[in-house]
């Protein structure tokens, strides 16, 4: 048995032109990168890994717009990898007192949706997020050069001391030992539009276990962008709250891109359900949800808000199993997503 995680192309409905995929023990954490679909760039490299376990992205504003055009982002192949077989060890994430800090909004005025005055429909197993709120606005879509081609994960804008910091998964920012270039993070993207503009990483940063082996356990990253036009991020967008060591089987949303069939990548899908704790391979969140390859990284809540589209960031869309469709898993913010969190907003 085998699983893939969301982030490179589909886990569901790759199409049948697409290359096989490969067994782990042959790539070992990637499988499927032959389906990578988009426009073919030279090969150079990936950046190497600082010291700290983070990777400094020095390009500057005016390039990654004219290198992310409509066509590019629209164009841009979702990620997949493989994770741990079965029978892989697995330790217990380091877990202690829970901390949750709250969301922060821009001060615009609020003109609510119809959808968000009628009451909310839970679960869901995966469509257009129609309601309108905060989360259209601090969720995006992410874009970066991984292996010489162009590829799509998604994202969440977060309350922070920097007011820059995004996060999503690890292998969003670092596969293969090799850390992402060209990162840039779009928030509320839709069908190649970029309305609150394309904000490049000054540094992308990951959990220790994801940075040394990509334990799949530790599939979390998070980006330090840079200011754009003078601003920075969260005065722009806002940004949701979080909260670490919240335990399992609660009530959650998740949100994300998703880019492979049966969806493109033009807007923004959620679903929602109470999870369970992986009762397989993983000390991951389980949640019933179709969403393919490109959500990746998208931000999971608990104590979402419907009417007002906020909530508390619990996880990011990590990976599914092959065998066990329709069901999305994300990693348990423990201390090390914490301490993750904890760097990337004093960067």
């Amino acid at each position: 048995m085998r699983r893939t995680v969301r982030g490179i192309p589909a886990v569901h409905g790759i199409p049948a032109a697409h290359p096989a995929r490969r067994s782990r023990a042959a790539l070992g954490a990637l499988t499927a990168a032959g389906t990578l679909l988009a426009l073919l760039l030279p090969t150079g490299s990936a950046g190497a890994a600082t010291p700290s376990g983070s990777h400094r992205s020095p390009a500057p504003q005016a390039t990654a717009d004219a290198f992310w055009t409509a066509s590019r982002m629209r164009s841009a192949a979702p990620l997949d990898l493989a994770a741990p077989a079965k029978g892989a060890r697995t330790a217990a994430v380091p877990r202690s007192a829970p901390l949750k800090v709250a969301p922060t909004l821009p001060r615009l005025p609020k003109v609510p949706s119809l959808a968000s005055l009628l009451p909310g429909v839970l679960p869901q197993a995966g469509g257009p997020w129609t309601d309108g709120g905060a989360v259209t606005k601090t969720t995006g879509r992410v874009f970066f050069t991984y292996q010489g081609r162009n590829a799509s994960c998604s994202g969440d804008a977060v309350t922070s001391g920097n007011k820059s910091t995004v996060l999503t998964a690890g292998h969003c920012v670092k596969l293969q030992g090799n850390w992402h270039t060209n990162w840039v993070f779009v928030p509320g993207y839709h069908d190649g539009q970029a309305p609150y503009g394309k904000w490049p990483a000054a540094k992308t940063l990951s959990t220790p276990q994801w940075t040394a082996s990509e334990d799949i356990n530790y599939d979390v990253g998070a980006a330090v962008v840079a200011p754009l036009d003078g601003k920075k991020l969260t005065d722009v967008v806002g940004g949701q709250g979080l909260s670490f060591n919240s335990g399992y089987n609660k009530a959650m949303y998740a949100f994300g891109y998703p880019a492979a069939a049966p969806y493109d990548g033009s807007k923004l899908i959620y679903c929602s359900g109470n999870t369970i704790k992986d009762p397989l391979f993983s000390n991951d969140h389980g949640l019933s949800c179709n969403m393919t390859g490109g959500s990746s990284g998208g931000p999971w809540f608990t104590s979402f808000d419907e009417k007002t589209g906020t909530g508390l960031q619990s996880s990011v869309n990590s990976f599914g199993y092959q065998f066990l469709p329709n069901t999305m898993f994300g990693p348990y913010f423990g201390d090390d997503a914490k301490n993750l969190y904890e760097k990337a907003q004093t960067s």
